[in-house]
């Protein structure tokens, strides 16, 4: 974060043309003009942004509508929302949002304002937080000057997230409010000032009436950050994960008997999340899967005298989670959800694999089943190995290794990946006069089995004469 004097401020606004443009229009039409939230934020950070959002005190449709004839039609778009007062401008790859400056208040059931023309200080009043708050003015004659009623300056300095009134006010009249609070300490890795936690805490059950499409986009900008991990526990921590992932939340649980206890498998999932977002080009979707990989283990815990706590099969439990979970959230139910619920149902496969001997046949199966979602299958496999043993984890990734050895090795030789039999069931049924049926279905399911385990090459010739062989024995004559 860099404490920027006037002249500075006025420096890096003049590298792009469109401010002065801006004040210049203010002036013409008479009005106040202030440059807010997010690019002024972030002015002072240092930090790149395309949120370029501008405040008039008087009409924000009037203003961009000017603004747009003096860029020209041709190169300018504008887009008008009579509805809420707003406009926005697409010009040169950039957009720029325009409102008048309003008050608002709210009704308890609805995150809806009701919308008055306000002044700069209604304006600044309504914003989320202090650092969003913060105002620079276009108008040529105080260019550049910051207006700061809440020392968001200084909570920038410090690294504080704080609400520039009555933190149970500003949350209760929009609880969508809690959710950003938590993403911007994420993304920001800024501390939640105490009583606007002690709040989150407070009106928590408010987030009830939030859709599920807005929860979920501020969960994914969290989940897209560098360490998500510090959103989810602060999440927790206020209660909101309670009610917005009871799955998850569910796992922050340690129960010890004789003496044993089982891993908090919550801090576990967080710390699996982070290896694979600090891993170069981790997609949001396989970060999901990290994030709910154990999320069985609630319901698989068992206790067993020998062996102490145990979590069998949690991973296909975890799997058949998965569709309610994504259905409920409003997640996609398309291919980003079947590769979640593949992952989650497999994570166990590759572990199990390198704990035992590496046969051809295990890994012939697992490159069969996993597809061409082996290789990130085996990122969140190897991110899953977060034991405190040194030894133990070494052993664990040096048994890996093997694996993806193996693998290499079996792909190259026998083209396993997504492989189809090359007898399939249209020709077994022309050569042996069958319909659809059972044994049709049986023949096909042995083929596949029989090149899996490496009985039978996975080539035509080779397949049809074990087909030819199993169907005899099952009493079938080819035509």
């Amino acid at each position: 974060m860099k404490l920027l004097t006037q002249a500075q401020i006025i420096e890096r606004l003049n590298t792009n043309p469109i401010f002065s443009l801006i004040g210049d229009t203010a002036d013409t039409l008479g009005v106040e003009c202030y440059l807010v939230g997010g690019y002024v934020r972030d002015l002072f950070l240092e930090r790149p942004t395309n949120d370029i959002d501008v405040v008039v005190v008087g009409s924000g449709i009037d203003m961009a509508s000017a603004v747009t004839e003096r860029l020209g039609r041709r190169q300018a778009h504008l887009s008008l929302f009579r509805n809420f007062g707003t406009a926005q401008v697409k010009w040169h790859g950039q957009e720029l949002e325009f409102v008048g400056a309003r008050r608002e208040s709210y009704s308890h059931d609805s995150r809806k304002p009701i919308v008055e023309d306000g002044t700069l200080e209604d304006d600044q009043n309504r914003r989320d937080f202090t650092i969003n708050a913060m105002a620079v003015c276009l108008n040529k004659a105080r260019f550049g000057e910051l207006v700061d009623p809440f020392d968001g300056l200084l909570d920038l300095k410090d690294g504080i997230i704080a609400t520039p009134l009555d933190p149970d006010i500003t949350f209760s009249d929009d609880p969508l409010r809690m959710m950003r609070c938590v993403r911007f300490a994420t993304q920001l890795r800024f501390q939640i000032e105490e009583e606007t936690f002690a709040a989150l805490e407070r009106n928590r059950e408010r987030i009830r009436i939030i859709s599920a499409e807005r929860i979920i986009d501020e969960l994914n900008k969290i989940m897209l950050s560098p360490r998500p991990s510090i959103g989810f526990v602060e999440l927790q921590r206020c209660g909101l994960l309670e009610i917005i992932l009871p799955e998850l939340s569910a796992l922050d649980n340690v129960e010890t008997r004789n003496g044993r206890s089982h891993k908090n498998n919550f801090y576990h999932s967080l710390e699996v999340l982070d290896n694979i977002a600090s891993q170069e080009g981790s997609s949001l979707w396989l970060r999901w899967a990290a994030l709910l990989h154990d999320i069985g283990k609630t319901k698989s815990k068992r206790w067993d005298p020998v062996a102490g706590w145990t979590f069998h099969n949690h991973n296909f439990l975890g799997e058949k989670m998965i569709v309610p979970l994504f259905r409920r959230l409003k997640l996609p139910l398309d291919e980003r959800m079947k590769y979640v619920k593949k992952l989650v149902g497999l994570h166990m496969r590759p572990i199990v694999i390198a704990d035992d001997e590496v046969t051809d046949s295990a890994v012939r199966r697992l490159l069969f089943e996993a597809g061409d979602d082996i290789d990130d299958l085996m990122r969140l496999c190897e991110a899953d190995i977060t034991s405190r043993n040194e030894v133990k984890k070494r052993n664990f990734l040096q048994n890996f290794r093997l694996v993806r050895q193996k693998l290499k090795e079996i792909e190259e030789k026998d083209r396993i990946r997504n492989f189809q039999p090359p007898v399939d069931g249209e020709e077994i049924m022309q050569r042996f006069a069958l319909p659809p049926c059972r044994e049709v279905g049986e023949l096909k399911t042995a083929l596949k089995d029989a090149i899996l385990d490496g009985i039978v090459p996975n080539e035509h010739d080779a397949a049809l004469q074990f087909i030819r062989e199993r169907a005899a024995e099952m009493g079938l004559r080819e035509v």
